[in-house]
């Protein structure tokens, strides 16, 4: 296997959008804070079956090259007769638990996923009504940022006073999104499910998000996509067969895109926050790629047990990712209320999400 970018799909679909200015970037960045809003539950689910790399000998698939170009070793891969919102409902019963609540309580429902059980109705309805809840609910299509749009969406609904339980499920079943046979893509991803519950601050603490970027630059639309099955390309016999059912990625100008959105997202968040790099007490990112991340964050100094990483067991998990992580931080106690923590997704779009939470 050539020893190029981990994330460099046999076809570029396009060339990457040029770099944009600093200056530039910052207009568009939209800005914004949530005060009084707290995660009050956390839950999630990952498949039983585990893919090593060296399960994916057989497609291709050079296991010291995926591990030292991506840092993955393994991944989750749904059973057959598993769809997305069933690994929504098994994180969203554990969240529930850990916050200590029930169906009955949650008041909104938001489900962020890219691979939804069908293209209409929302898998948040699937969702809502295995559940039991009372409650409105709606899907948020943002990939691999899906979460954290999910998040401030629903942080939204609970600082204005319309939801005093937010639930809000960050989901991906990606291991039937892409295709098996493009070995320098299909190794990347895995399947899970994580939930968060988002409620009003109880008086006298303060738990927020400081300050938050949300963002889009269209322009790279293309740079990831699923290219059939949507009104502009309906998903037609000679269409399947061409395999565009399937996720194609132009993996290195999403890579050069990443690392210089996440690191001036993460410059203006800071920065409208009023807060140093050295007083965050826990980065957690999406979990797309090790060099991604490292090469993200070098510039923020901070010494590397801040930032958490878990994708060398769950590869790239799109719209889970992000709680994935966070739960193993909780689970661990690496997160007290006051903490800051710095959360960050970015993905298809191309989209992102940084935000500053004070826990």
């Amino acid at each position: 296997m050539p020893d190029s970018n981990p994330l460099q799909s046999q076809s570029p679909l396009v060339t990457s959008p040029a770099p944009r200015k600093k200056a530039e970037l910052a207009t568009r960045g939209r800005m914004g804070s949530i005060s009084g809003v707290q995660v009050t539950g956390i839950g999630t689910y990952v498949p039983e079956n585990i893919v090593t790399n060296e399960d994916l000998a057989a497609l291709g698939c050079d296991s010291e090259w995926i591990v030292r170009r991506t840092g993955i070793r393994e991944r989750r891969h749904a059973a057959k007769d598993q769809v997305t919102s069933d690994m929504c409902y098994f994180a969203a019963k554990r969240c529930l638990e850990s916050a200590g609540r029930s169906a009955a309580d949650v008041d909104l429902v938001i489900v962020a996923t890219m691979t939804p059980d069908y293209p209409s109705p929302s898998t948040a309805c699937y969702l809502q009504n295995r559940l039991g809840a009372i409650a409105p609910a709606m899907d948020i299509s943002a990939a691999c940022a899906g979460f954290m749009y999910g998040m401030l969406t629903a942080g939204q609904f609970v600082s204005s006073g319309n939801s005093q339980c937010a639930l809000v499920v960050g989901a991906d079943l990606m291991s039937r999104s892409v295709d098996p046979t493009d070995v320098k893509t299909f190794p990347l991803f895995g399947d899970g499910a994580g939930a968060v519950i988002l409620s009003p601050t109880p008086q006298g603490e303060s738990s927020e998000v400081i300050s938050y970027q949300l963002c889009s630059e269209g322009s790279g639309a293309d740079m990831l996509r699923i290219a059939a099955g949507g009104t502009r390309r309906p998903l037609t016999p000679e269409a399947y067969l061409a395999g565009e059912q399937y996720m194609s990625m132009d993996g290195r100008g999403v890579f050069k895109w990443a690392v210089r959105v996440i690191d001036e997202s993460i410059e203006q968040v800071l920065a409208d926050a009023g807060v140093a790099a050295e007083e965050i007490k826990l980065v957690v990112m999406h979990q797309a790629n090790e060099r991604i991340i490292d090469s993200a964050v070098a510039g923020l100094k901070l010494p590397s047990e801040k930032v958490l990483m878990n994708l060398d067991r769950y590869g790239n998990t799109s719209a889970a990712s992000i709680p994935l992580v966070l739960d193993e931080a909780m689970q661990a106690g690496r997160i007290e209320r006051g903490d800051l923590v710095l959360l960050c997704g970015f993905g298809a779009g191309l989209s992102w999400g940084t935000a500053l939470v004070r826990w």
